[in-house]
Protein backbone atom coordinates (compact mmCIF):
# COMPACT_ATOMS: atom_id res chain seq x y z
CA UNK A 1 0.00 0.00 0.00
CA UNK A 2 1.29 3.45 -0.90
CA UNK A 3 1.04 5.49 2.27
CA UNK A 4 4.42 7.01 3.12
CA UNK A 5 4.70 10.78 2.96
CA UNK A 6 0.98 11.48 2.86
CA UNK A 7 -1.27 13.47 5.20
CA UNK A 8 -1.74 12.16 8.71
CA UNK A 9 -4.96 12.59 10.65
CA UNK A 10 -5.17 14.92 13.64
CA UNK A 11 -7.75 12.59 15.20
CA UNK A 12 -5.40 9.89 16.49
CA UNK A 13 -5.18 9.84 20.29
CA UNK A 14 -2.19 7.96 21.65
CA UNK A 15 -3.36 6.67 25.02
CA UNK A 16 -0.52 4.21 25.52
CA UNK A 17 0.46 5.55 28.94
CA UNK A 18 2.79 4.32 31.63
CA UNK A 19 1.74 3.94 35.25
CA UNK A 20 2.53 6.59 37.78
CA UNK A 21 1.16 9.55 35.87
CA UNK A 22 -1.11 12.35 36.98
CA UNK A 23 -4.35 10.99 38.44
CA UNK A 24 -7.88 12.24 38.00
CA UNK A 25 -10.35 11.28 40.72
CA UNK A 26 -14.09 11.72 40.88
CA UNK A 27 -15.21 14.31 43.42
CA UNK A 28 -12.82 17.06 42.36
CA UNK A 29 -9.70 18.36 44.03
CA UNK A 30 -11.27 17.94 47.46
CA UNK A 31 -11.59 14.22 46.88
CA UNK A 32 -7.96 14.00 45.81
CA UNK A 33 -6.75 15.87 48.89
CA UNK A 34 -8.84 13.69 51.16
CA UNK A 35 -7.36 10.51 49.72
CA UNK A 36 -3.85 11.93 49.92
CA UNK A 37 -4.30 12.84 53.59
CA UNK A 38 -5.72 9.40 54.43
CA UNK A 39 -2.85 7.74 52.61
CA UNK A 40 -0.24 9.73 54.50
CA UNK A 41 -1.89 8.97 57.83
CA UNK A 42 -1.80 5.29 56.96
CA UNK A 43 1.79 5.52 55.82
CA UNK A 44 0.93 4.50 52.26
CA UNK A 45 1.72 5.85 48.81
CA UNK A 46 -1.25 8.05 47.75
CA UNK A 47 -0.91 7.00 44.09
CA UNK A 48 -1.19 3.32 45.01
CA UNK A 49 -4.38 3.96 46.96
CA UNK A 50 -5.81 6.02 44.12
CA UNK A 51 -5.10 3.22 41.64
CA UNK A 52 -6.69 0.61 43.91
CA UNK A 53 -9.78 2.77 44.25
CA UNK A 54 -9.92 3.14 40.49
CA UNK A 55 -11.55 -0.28 40.24
CA UNK A 56 -14.38 0.72 42.56
CA UNK A 57 -15.81 3.80 40.95
CA UNK A 58 -12.86 6.19 41.12
CA UNK A 59 -11.41 6.91 37.71
CA UNK A 60 -7.66 6.59 37.44
CA UNK A 61 -6.59 8.62 34.45
CA UNK A 62 -3.66 8.02 32.13
CA UNK A 63 -1.76 11.28 32.01
CA UNK A 64 1.74 9.92 32.43
CA UNK A 65 4.49 9.91 29.82
CA UNK A 66 4.09 7.84 26.69
CA UNK A 67 5.53 4.37 26.79
CA UNK A 68 8.92 4.08 25.11
CA UNK A 69 8.15 3.74 21.40
CA UNK A 70 10.11 1.49 19.12
CA UNK A 71 10.84 2.30 15.51
CA UNK A 72 8.29 -0.29 14.41
CA UNK A 73 5.65 1.15 16.74
CA UNK A 74 6.31 4.69 15.52
CA UNK A 75 5.98 3.58 11.91
CA UNK A 76 2.72 1.80 12.69
CA UNK A 77 1.36 4.89 14.42
CA UNK A 78 2.19 6.97 11.35
CA UNK A 79 0.56 4.33 9.12
CA UNK A 80 -2.63 4.30 11.21
CA UNK A 81 -2.75 8.11 11.05
CA UNK A 82 -2.42 8.07 7.26
CA UNK A 83 -5.12 5.42 6.81
CA UNK A 84 -7.47 7.32 9.12
CA UNK A 85 -6.79 10.49 7.10
CA UNK A 86 -7.67 8.56 3.93
CA UNK A 87 -11.00 7.51 5.46
CA UNK A 88 -11.66 11.13 6.42
CA UNK A 89 -11.04 12.33 2.88
CA UNK A 90 -13.18 9.63 1.27
CA UNK A 91 -16.13 9.81 3.63
CA UNK A 92 -16.10 13.61 3.71
CA UNK A 93 -16.37 13.64 -0.09
CA UNK A 94 -19.12 11.01 -0.17
CA UNK A 95 -21.16 12.70 2.57
CA UNK A 96 -20.75 16.08 0.87
CA UNK A 97 -21.97 14.60 -2.40
CA UNK A 98 -25.17 13.56 -0.63
CA UNK A 99 -25.61 16.96 1.02
CA UNK A 100 -24.39 15.88 4.46
CA UNK A 101 -21.40 16.81 6.62
CA UNK A 102 -19.13 14.00 7.77
CA UNK A 103 -18.18 14.02 11.44
CA UNK A 104 -14.70 12.58 11.78
CA UNK A 105 -14.20 9.93 14.47
CA UNK A 106 -11.21 9.78 16.75
CA UNK A 107 -8.99 6.71 16.82
CA UNK A 108 -7.57 5.80 20.23
CA UNK A 109 -4.36 3.79 20.38
CA UNK A 110 -4.17 1.82 23.61
CA UNK A 111 -1.98 -0.85 25.10
CA UNK A 112 -3.44 -3.83 26.96
CA UNK A 113 -6.82 -2.40 27.92
CA UNK A 114 -9.05 0.62 27.32
CA UNK A 115 -11.97 2.29 29.04
CA UNK A 116 -14.47 3.57 26.49
CA UNK A 117 -17.95 5.02 26.85
CA UNK A 118 -19.15 1.54 25.87
CA UNK A 119 -17.32 -0.08 28.79
CA UNK A 120 -13.98 -1.61 29.65
CA UNK A 121 -12.23 -3.81 27.08
CA UNK A 122 -8.88 -5.51 26.88
CA UNK A 123 -6.80 -6.21 23.81
CA UNK A 124 -8.32 -9.69 23.46
CA UNK A 125 -11.53 -8.23 21.98
CA UNK A 126 -9.56 -6.79 19.06
CA UNK A 127 -10.21 -3.39 17.46
CA UNK A 128 -13.67 -1.98 18.12
CA UNK A 129 -15.85 1.07 17.59
CA UNK A 130 -17.85 2.68 20.39
CA UNK A 131 -20.87 4.62 19.09
CA UNK A 132 -21.38 6.29 22.48
CA UNK A 133 -18.16 8.31 22.16
CA UNK A 134 -17.70 7.94 18.38
CA UNK A 135 -14.21 6.55 18.76
CA UNK A 136 -12.34 3.62 17.24
CA UNK A 137 -10.11 1.74 19.69
CA UNK A 138 -7.01 -0.10 18.51
CA UNK A 139 -4.24 -1.96 20.28
CA UNK A 140 -1.61 -2.20 17.56
CA UNK A 141 -0.48 -5.58 18.88
CA UNK A 142 -3.53 -6.84 16.95
CA UNK A 143 -1.51 -6.33 13.78
CA UNK A 144 0.95 -8.93 15.08
CA UNK A 145 -1.95 -11.29 15.78
CA UNK A 146 -3.34 -10.69 12.33
CA UNK A 147 0.00 -11.73 10.88
CA UNK A 148 1.19 -14.49 13.21
CA UNK A 149 -2.01 -16.01 14.61
CA UNK A 150 -4.42 -15.50 11.73
CA UNK A 151 -1.92 -15.71 8.88
CA UNK A 152 -3.05 -12.44 7.28
CA UNK A 153 0.03 -10.20 6.95
CA UNK A 154 0.38 -6.94 5.06
CA UNK A 155 -0.30 -3.25 5.46
CA UNK A 156 -3.50 -3.34 3.42
CA UNK A 157 -4.84 -6.11 5.63
CA UNK A 158 -4.34 -3.68 8.51
CA UNK A 159 -5.96 -0.86 6.53
CA UNK A 160 -8.99 -3.08 5.93
CA UNK A 161 -9.38 -3.58 9.69
CA UNK A 162 -9.30 0.18 10.32
CA UNK A 163 -11.68 0.88 7.43
CA UNK A 164 -14.13 -1.73 8.79
CA UNK A 165 -14.25 0.01 12.18
CA UNK A 166 -14.67 3.39 10.51
CA UNK A 167 -17.51 1.74 8.57
CA UNK A 168 -19.25 1.27 11.92
CA UNK A 169 -18.85 5.00 12.51
CA UNK A 170 -20.52 5.70 9.18
CA UNK A 171 -23.37 3.39 10.20
CA UNK A 172 -23.68 5.30 13.46
CA UNK A 173 -23.82 8.68 11.71
CA UNK A 174 -26.50 7.40 9.34
CA UNK A 175 -28.62 6.08 12.23
CA UNK A 176 -28.27 2.45 11.16
CA UNK A 177 -26.50 1.23 14.31
CA UNK A 178 -29.20 2.63 16.58
CA UNK A 179 -31.99 1.02 14.58
CA UNK A 180 -30.24 -2.35 14.62
CA UNK A 181 -29.59 -2.14 18.35
CA UNK A 182 -33.25 -1.30 18.96
CA UNK A 183 -34.34 -4.22 16.80
CA UNK A 184 -31.95 -6.58 18.59
CA UNK A 185 -33.31 -5.54 21.97
CA UNK A 186 -36.81 -6.55 20.86
CA UNK A 187 -35.77 -10.01 19.70
CA UNK A 188 -35.59 -12.66 22.37
CA UNK A 189 -34.31 -15.35 20.02
CA UNK A 190 -30.47 -15.29 20.19
CA UNK A 191 -30.24 -16.60 16.63
CA UNK A 192 -32.30 -13.68 15.30
CA UNK A 193 -30.27 -11.21 17.33
CA UNK A 194 -27.03 -12.70 16.01
CA UNK A 195 -28.36 -12.49 12.46
CA UNK A 196 -28.84 -8.74 12.84
CA UNK A 197 -25.33 -8.45 14.24
CA UNK A 198 -23.97 -10.37 11.24
CA UNK A 199 -25.81 -8.10 8.81
CA UNK A 200 -24.39 -5.01 10.53
CA UNK A 201 -20.85 -6.40 10.36
CA UNK A 202 -21.16 -7.41 6.72
CA UNK A 203 -22.44 -3.94 5.92
CA UNK A 204 -19.31 -2.52 7.62
CA UNK A 205 -17.24 -4.82 5.40
CA UNK A 206 -19.10 -3.44 2.40
CA UNK A 207 -18.34 0.11 3.55
CA UNK A 208 -14.68 -0.80 3.94
CA UNK A 209 -14.78 -1.89 0.32
CA UNK A 210 -16.46 1.37 -0.70
CA UNK A 211 -13.66 3.25 1.05
CA UNK A 212 -10.99 1.21 -0.78
CA UNK A 213 -12.71 1.87 -4.12
CA UNK A 214 -12.69 5.64 -3.69
CA UNK A 215 -9.30 5.82 -1.97
CA UNK A 216 -7.82 4.08 -5.00
CA UNK A 217 -9.52 6.49 -7.39
CA UNK A 218 -8.55 9.55 -5.35
CA UNK A 219 -5.04 8.60 -4.26
CA UNK A 220 -3.92 5.49 -6.15
CA UNK A 221 -3.10 3.69 -2.89
CA UNK A 222 -3.04 0.09 -4.08
CA UNK A 223 0.06 -1.88 -4.94
CA UNK A 224 0.38 -5.40 -6.29
CA UNK A 225 -0.86 -7.91 -3.74
CA UNK A 226 -2.83 -5.43 -1.63
CA UNK A 227 -6.26 -6.80 -2.49
CA UNK A 228 -5.09 -10.30 -1.65
CA UNK A 229 -3.97 -9.00 1.75
CA UNK A 230 -7.38 -7.49 2.50
CA UNK A 231 -9.23 -10.59 1.33
CA UNK A 232 -6.85 -12.72 3.40
CA UNK A 233 -7.75 -10.70 6.49
CA UNK A 234 -11.49 -10.97 5.78
CA UNK A 235 -11.09 -14.71 5.33
CA UNK A 236 -8.98 -15.12 8.49
CA UNK A 237 -11.45 -13.45 10.84
CA UNK A 238 -14.67 -15.06 9.59
CA UNK A 239 -16.76 -16.62 12.36
CA UNK A 240 -16.65 -20.09 10.85
CA UNK A 241 -12.87 -20.14 10.63
CA UNK A 242 -12.40 -18.72 14.13
CA UNK A 243 -14.86 -21.23 15.61
CA UNK A 244 -13.19 -24.10 13.78
CA UNK A 245 -9.82 -23.07 15.16
CA UNK A 246 -11.10 -22.56 18.71
CA UNK A 247 -13.43 -25.53 19.18
CA UNK A 248 -13.09 -27.76 16.16
CA UNK A 249 -16.62 -27.24 14.84
CA UNK A 250 -18.86 -24.45 13.53
CA UNK A 251 -22.16 -23.15 14.97
CA UNK A 252 -23.71 -20.80 12.35
CA UNK A 253 -26.52 -19.63 14.68
CA UNK A 254 -23.90 -18.14 16.98
CA UNK A 255 -22.18 -16.10 14.28
CA UNK A 256 -21.80 -12.40 15.07
CA UNK A 257 -19.63 -11.15 12.19
CA UNK A 258 -20.30 -13.54 9.33
CA UNK A 259 -18.45 -16.41 7.70
CA UNK A 260 -15.19 -15.97 5.83
CA UNK A 261 -16.98 -16.31 2.51
CA UNK A 262 -19.57 -13.71 3.47
CA UNK A 263 -16.98 -11.20 4.65
CA UNK A 264 -14.93 -11.58 1.49
CA UNK A 265 -18.05 -11.27 -0.67
CA UNK A 266 -19.37 -8.10 0.94
CA UNK A 267 -15.99 -6.35 1.02
CA UNK A 268 -15.59 -7.21 -2.67
CA UNK A 269 -19.09 -5.88 -3.46
CA UNK A 270 -18.20 -2.52 -1.97
CA UNK A 271 -14.80 -2.46 -3.62
CA UNK A 272 -16.20 -3.12 -7.08
CA UNK A 273 -19.15 -0.74 -6.94
CA UNK A 274 -18.04 2.10 -4.68
CA UNK A 275 -21.77 2.78 -4.36
CA UNK A 276 -22.85 3.94 -0.91
CA UNK A 277 -26.45 3.12 -1.78
CA UNK A 278 -25.65 -0.58 -2.09
CA UNK A 279 -24.96 -0.94 1.63
CA UNK A 280 -28.66 -1.49 2.36
CA UNK A 281 -28.54 -4.79 0.49
CA UNK A 282 -27.11 -6.51 3.58
CA UNK A 283 -30.42 -5.89 5.36
CA UNK A 284 -32.74 -6.56 2.42
CA UNK A 285 -31.49 -10.00 1.40
CA UNK A 286 -33.00 -13.13 2.93
CA UNK A 287 -30.76 -14.99 5.35
CA UNK A 288 -29.79 -17.71 2.89
CA UNK A 289 -28.46 -15.08 0.46
CA UNK A 290 -26.31 -13.18 2.94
Amino acid sequence: MRWQGRRQSDNVVDARRSRGGRVAVGGGIGGVLLIVVISLLLGRNPLQLLEQMGGSGVSVGGQGPLEAETEVSAERREFVSVVLADTEDVWSALFQASGEAYQEPRLVLFSGAAQSACGFADAAVGPFYCPADQQVYLDMSFFDELDQRFGAPGDFAQAYVIAHEVGHHVQNLLGISGKVQEARSRRLDPAQSNELSVRLELQADYLAGVWAHHAQRMKNILEEGDLEEALGAANAIGDDRLQKQAQGYVVPDSFTHGSSEQRIRWFTKGLRSGDLGGMDDAFSLPEEEL
